[in-house]
This record gives C-alpha cells, structure tokens and sequence, in this order.
C-alpha cells in the first residue's frame, strides 16, 4: 500500500497545503471550546471580567487588599499600578480620567499599567486570594462581627482609633502575627482551583467598578459580542480551510487515479501473451477501473481524515488535560472502547474485501462472456443456465457487500452511544466538581466539546479502518500489475536491420513451447520466406500453425533457435521496428469503434484517400463500402459488431494492405469469405505484393495451392515442404488434407 505514494512526487506542493490548512482548521475548530468556556465563565458568570486584578480601583480598597499580602507580593501589586488623583494628574488628564472613572473626583484610584499577558496571570493569582478575604470581610456577617470583637478584645483600651473597623484592627497587628493568620486563610484555598478562586474574586471587581462608575453591563455585553465574533471568525477560517482541503484533495487523488492508470494501462499495452495469460481480460479492467477507483477514494479521505483526525484528536487531549487535569480517566476510557470496536471490526472485515474483490472480477468475467456470447447462448437455448450462472456471482457479491455494509452499520451507532455515553459520564463527574467548587460550568463545557472531538477523531479514523483494507487490497492488486516483470523486452542496444536482405523472414531450427508447458508446441521448425514469393502453412487443428506466425512479430520468444527478421534477429530489434516492418492480420478480425478511413488508416495515420480505397479495392470492399450511404466515413460500432464476419475480416486485411508493409502474415485471414472472393482477392493482392513476403496460414487448400512455398505442419514439426505439386506427390498429409476439401479431378484443374 506504502508503495503506491511514489505516484505522489509531483503533488508535494499540494499536499503540504494541504497540511498547513489542516493544521489551520485544526486550530480553529480546537479554539472554539475555549471561548464557549470564557463566554459561560466570563462572559456570563463573572459579567465580562476576565481578570482578578482590577484595571481600576480606588485607592483604600487598594490598602485593604494589600494588608493580606506579604511584603514580596505588595512591591508585584504596586509597581505594576499607577496612583491617579488631582495632584499627580494634569489637568487635561484628570478630566479625562474623570470623565472615564467618576468615583476620581473624591478620591484617589489606582490604575493598572500595560502588562504582558504573564504578568498579568501572575497578578491575578496574587490579587485574587486577597480579594476575596476582603470581599469576606466587607460583608459584615455575623462571623466576621465575632471575629471583629475578638481582635480588638485583644487590644487595650485607647490603642484602636475611634469606630475602627477589622481593617484597621488588621493594620495594627504585628507582623509576625498577621503572617501567622495569613496561613491560615491560605490554606482554606488549597481545595479550590485557581480558576475559581479568580471568578470568586471577579465578583468583587465587578462590584467595585460599578462603585467607580463603569458601565459594567456595557462591558459584559461588549465581552460577550466580540467573544462570539471571535467565534465566528474562526468557524470562517475552519469551514475555507475545509473547503480547500476537499478540493486540493480531490485535485490530488484525481491526479494519483489518472497517473495509476496511465501506469496500469503503458504495462498491459507492454504485455506479451504470457502475461496476459497470467491475468483475465475481466480481472485488468476491474483493476484499471473498480480498483483505481477504490485508491482514490481512499487517498482523498487520507488527506481529508486520517491525517486531520490525530491532528483534532492530541490537540482536544492536550486541551482537555488542561481545562481539568483530573478527568483525563474519562477520556482514557472512551479511547479503550473505541479501539476495542475499530480493531474488532478492521479483523472481521479484512477477509471480506479481498474476497469482494475477487467476486467483483469473477462478475465482470461472467458479465463479459454471457455478452460475448448471447447469440450462441440464445442459439442454444441456454438462457436459464446463464441467468443461474450469473445469479450465483451476483448473489455472492450481493451478500459479501451486504456484510460489509452491515459492519458500517452497526459501526456509526455504536460510535454515537459511546460518544453520548461519555458525554453523560463528563456531566456526572463534572456536576460534583461543580458542587464542590473545584470545577467551573465553561470548563465543564468545554471539556465535553474536547472529548467530543477526540471521540470524533477516533470515529474518523474507523470510517477509515473500513475503506482502508478495501484499498489496500485494491492497490495490492494494482501493484501486481505495475509489476509484473514483462518477458519479451527491447534489447539495450538495438541492431539495424539488414537492408542486402529487406523482407526475408528466416526460421532456424526454431522450438517452443508456452510457459509452465511440459511439451513443446514446435519442435526444429526452420525454413525461409523470401521477398515477392508466398509462403503458405498449412496444417490440422493445433498443429502449431498460429504460434508459428505469432513469433515473427515477437508475440512470443521461441524457447530454441532464432527468428529473423531482414536478417536480423528480432530479439536484437525494437519491437515498434520491427512490427513496423509487418502487415499483420489476426484469425479473428478486429475492428475498432469510428469509421471505415480511420479502421483503414490505423495502420499508417498518413495514408490518402487514393491508398484507403485502393486498399479497400484489393480487400474487395469496395462493394459494401460505396452501398453504405455515408461511404468511407460511416461508422463502425465496437468490435466491428454492425458488419459481418466476411465485412470485418476485409477491412482487416484492407488495413494491411493500407500500410504498404515489407511482410505480410495472414493468420487464417481468409476463412470467412466465399471462394469467390478469396480467389479475386488473392489475385489482387498478389498484383499488389510483388516485391513483399507474403506468409499464409490457412485451412482451405484452395487458399495455399498456388503459394511458391507450402509449409506442412503436424504435431508442431514440419511434415513436408515445397509447392503443391511436389507435396501432392511426396507428402501424405499434405495429400489427405488436399483430398478431404477437393476431388482430384478439381485437384488435376488447378
């Protein structure tokens, strides 16, 4: 599977875009629960006060907070804040304070100075503790009344000034003993966190804000309006940056599909007939469609899921931890329970798509021979059985599909009961910490959202666990393609070809036999077609005659001896220069879907409109050519089907002739025409290839009579070689095959 992201070389730039948007998205989506939080605890619970440490404050509620810090603490707190009154201010400036803060006009403020973000989490850790004992204190219940008498029961009469308060009494205290009661009052803190201890604290600011004069609902709504376009501006930011992830992917699986196939279909071209006996016709189209198909589907979900999913799913763990550290418990379970599911179900379905795989090629073989032959089928009255026969595929690759579909099925609920499952055990403990004070409502917020992404994560990543063995197997199979090493190769340095002996076609002492084949199919074959002469090879069924002409063009490689070609052999030739050199017709001929020109003119694109009909004149087309209304330019369906077999073996031999070759091999070529024309077509294409190596292989006597040279073949060795009339008197086979087809009388005429 690795293997198959080679093919990806080119697409670098994209994919790294892709991954810094990825990384974008990330980024924001893991964002969004951290201002819900602030949105629930600032925004709402603390009134859009997002700091312990007042940005204003007047100056005597300064000193009370002050008296409960030591001395280290003091020099933090006033360094970082500015007095402001009448005497230090200009004019201008008091004016302008005043306007802002009206509580300046009787009294004096402090304010907070520009602080970096670390300073000022450091101040609102030291403040808040403070401000709380003071908001404590100021409350005048009926504890801090007793604990109000109790001091200044401590003190002789006269020493505290007139109607002192607690504030006063504390500021008369020694200082060793005022050290020993603030560690006292620290440590009724040590069970709450530090974000409660600084929303307890708010509570007071706010209130002292509004002593001073700010409109403190103005700065609530203020904090709530921007937090929520923050929001929005993230969500913005995440849903483009999705948006060009879908489309760069999509860009670049395409891309991959397209360059794959463009690989699968350069090898199959390459292929000689061994390979192509290695895989069916059904199985490289599955491959090259089906399976591509599969691979790219799987690669864009790569890019949109499987490298977005550990993105979302450590960055919500790693927030998480940090908006509550004691609940990671929770998530640690729903990540067990998901893989328990994810490995359960990638065990069980794994055998089943490389068994769907192989049931998609089985119906595609099928599929291909009940269409290939449904005249034959029909002829024979075969129907029910190849309806049956191509039920049973279809029924296994119906129920195998169906299995698999049921597994996503009962995945995706699944997926869901755990999610909300875990997100009700979140509430639960939460709501205790909550209660306890140790946990606040955004937090608890945001952890759901936290835990909901990394259960998201895990369910992206299962959606994947089931199309990924689906892909693997597919690119697995791909691969087997790609390589298959190909047997009949161009040699490293090419030979020219001899031009003293342009158009000789040589066999030497030639044998061979198919691969994995115990018994030869030819056995010592040797004889030499000569320029402007035919060469006939005749023979019975299985002789070898067809595999003798389908070493000339190198279809195969002979297992012993040597074939050449213009005196050359065509092992040390290129393939493309060598079968440039032949007018090849197969046994069965091939048309291909477009016109009656562009069939003509495969062979040679150039060719004129005066070569085209020519060609087709000595194929004897031209009859059924020139009926057709559109003549030359009417079309020819796949394969030749809206023509018969006489019509589609003319134009193949039209083609041949069209191209002008040096040799001319016609494999059978002449099977599906009448007598009549094979012999005026024989007539005209001996005209014709004066000068070319005709080489014949037929079945007909009729057809090979009057060749300069008859090859006899039997069992794969030659039996007998010469002209008709030497044969007829020193060949027996060549003699019973002549007798079986003509009387001797017709034998005597010809």
């Amino acid at each position: 599977m690795l293997r198959i992201f080679k093919y990806l070389k080119k697409s670098i730039i994209p994919i790294l875009v892709i991954i810094v948007l990825l990384a974008i998205q990330a980024v924001t989506d893991l964002s969004l629960p951290e201002y819900t939080s602030k949105i629930v605890n600032v925004g709402i619970q603390q009134g859009g006060i997002d700091n312990a440490a007042p940005t204003i404050i007047r100056e005597k509620e300064m000193n009370k907070i002050l008296l409960f810090m030591n001395n280290s603490e003091k020099e933090t707190v006033l360094k970082n804040y500015t007095l402001l009154n009448q005497k230090n201010l200009s004019k201008n400036d008091f004016k302008e304070y005043k306007d802002e803060y009206p509580a300046l006009k009787s009294q004096s403020l402090y304010k907070l100075k520009n602080i970096d973000e670390n300073t000022l989490k450091k101040l609102n850790s030291t403040m808040s503790k403070s401000i709380i004992i003071v908001s404590q204190l100021e409350t005048k219940s009926d504890e801090v009344t007793a604990l109000t008498k109790q001091l200044m029961n401590a003190f002789p009469k006269g020493a505290l000034p007139k109607n002192a308060d607690i504030f006063d009494i504390f500021s008369l205290l020694p200082q060793e003993q005022r050290i020993e009661m603030l560690k006292k009052i620290n440590d009724k803190f040590a069970g709450m966190s530090d974000s409660m201890i600084e929303q307890a604290a708010t509570v007071y600011v706010k209130n002292e804000y509004k002593v001073i004069g700010i409109n403190t609902d103005k700065m609530q709504n203020h904090y709530i309006t921007f937090s929520g376009l923050k929001m929005l501006i993230l969500a913005l930011i995440g849903v483009i940056a999705s948006i060009l992830v879908t489309l760069l992917s999509s860009r670049v699986a395409a891309k991959l599909s397209k360059k794959l196939r463009e690989e699968v279909f350069t090898k199959v071209i390459n292929f000689s007939n061994n390979e192509f006996n290695r895989f069916s016709t059904a199985s490289l189209i599955t491959r090259s469609t089906n399976d591509i198909q599969q691979v790219q589907m799987m690669m864009m979900l790569l890019f949109r899921i499987v490298i977005y999913a550990p993105i979302l799913g450590v960055g919500a763990f790693v927030r998480a931890g940090n908006a509550n550290s004691s609940m990671e418990w929770v998530i640690g379970i729903a990540i067990l329970i998901i893989l328990f599911l994810v490995i359960g179900l990638f065990s069980i379905a794994m055998p089943r798509f490389k068994k769907l795989q192989q049931l998609i090629d089985r119906l595609n073989l099928v599929s291909r021979e009940i269409l290939t032959g449904l005249t034959v089928i029909r002829a024979f009255g075969n129907e029910k059985h190849e309806e049956q026969r191509f039920d049973d595929v279809n029924r296994d690759l119906t129920r195998i599909s169906l299995f698999v579909n049921r597994i996503m099925t009962i995945m995706m609920p699944t997926m869901m009961l755990i999610m909300n499952g875990i997100a009700v055990l979140i509430v639960w403990v939460g709501a205790e910490k909550i209660n306890a004070g140790s946990m606040q409502v955004g937090d608890l917020m945001a952890f759901i959202q936290y835990t909901i992404q990394i259960v998201m994560a895990f369910i992206m990543i299962s959606i994947i666990s089931i199309i990924l063995p689906r892909a693997s197997v597919s690119a697995k199979r791909i691969l087997e393609v790609l390589d298959t090493e190909i047997s009949i190769k161009d040699p490293g340095n090419p030979q020219r070809f001899d031009e003293s002996k342009r158009g000789y076609v040589e066999f030497k002492d030639v044998s061979f036999k198919y691969p994995y084949a115990k018994e030869e199919v030819l056995s010592h074959i040797s004889f030499t077609a000569n320029p402007g002469e035919t060469t006939a090879i005749i023979g019975s069924t299985g002789s070898g005659k067809s595999t003798i002409i389908n070493l000339i063009p190198r279809f195969f490689d002979v297992t012993e001896g040597e074939v050449l070609v213009s005196g050359v052999n065509v092992k040390n030739v290129k393939q493309h220069d060598l079968r440039d050199q032949l007018g090849f017709v197969p046994q069965k001929g091939i048309l291909f879907s477009g016109t009656v020109e562009s069939n003509v003119k495969y062979g040679k694109k150039d060719a004129s409109a005066e070569t085209i009909k020519k060609a087709v004149r000595i194929a004897q087309a031209t009859d059924f050519v020139e009926s057709k209304p559109d003549k030359y330019q009417s079309e020819i369906s796949q394969g030749g089907d809206n023509v018969s077999g006489g019509q589609k073996q003319r134009l193949s031999i039209a083609r041949a002739i069209a191209k002008n070759p040096d040799i001319y091999v016609f494999d059978d070529s002449f099977s599906a025409l009448d007598f009549k024309t094979d012999a005026a077509l024989r007539h005209a294409l001996k005209k014709e290839t004066q000068k070319s190596t005709v080489i014949i292989v037929a079945q007909r006597i009729s057809t090979v009579l009057h060749a300069e040279q008859i090859i006899v073949l039997d069992e794969g060795k030659i039996v007998g070689k010469g002209t008709h009339h030497q044969l007829m008197k020193d060949c027996e086979i060549y003699r019973q095959i002549a007798l079986s087809q003509l009387s001797k009388e017709e034998l005597t005429n010809e």
